[in-house]
């Protein structure tokens, strides 16, 4: 019965790690741009650099030059987290989408302004 259970519990690691996995929400509600949340808010420049904790969560350098797409709406003490991809090093390289705090960049360019609130889903939080 043990083994069963060790394989079973093998075979839902190893799901959970090839699918993804869902994490907890950051925030039920996000503003962005627009009512699907695609279109660019904003281009932002890194002040200082920052470690990802989680999945979630993108890395970045100082200096690094992040393209804003929605704004997580802060709620219950929790920080205000903006969701965006860094700027590669290369010319036309976008990276990973993921969560950053907000205070750790300043908004150089506002293509528009982020006056839609949206509620986020599980989606929004999802990693692979």
């Amino acid at each position: 019965m043990a083994r069963i259970l060790i394989l079973l519990l093998g075979g839902l690691v190893a799901l959970c790690a090839g699918h993804g996995m869902f994490m907890d929400k950051l925030s039920s509600k996000k503003l962005c741009a627009d009512e699907e949340c695609v279109y660019t808010i904003s281009l932002a420049r890194a002040q200082e650099d920052y470690n990802a904790p989680d999945c979630r969560f993108i890395n970045v350098k100082k200096g690094q030059q992040i393209y804003v797409y929605s704004k997580l709406v802060t709620e219950n003490g929790a920080g205000a987290f903006w969701a965006g991809s860094v700027y590669g090093d290369h010319q036309d390289e976008m990276g990973i989408v993921g969560y950053f705090p907000s205070n750790l960049v300043r908004e150089q360019r506002v293509y528009q302004e982020a006056t839609k609130e949206i509620p986020t889903t599980d989606i929004d939080f999802f990693c692979e």
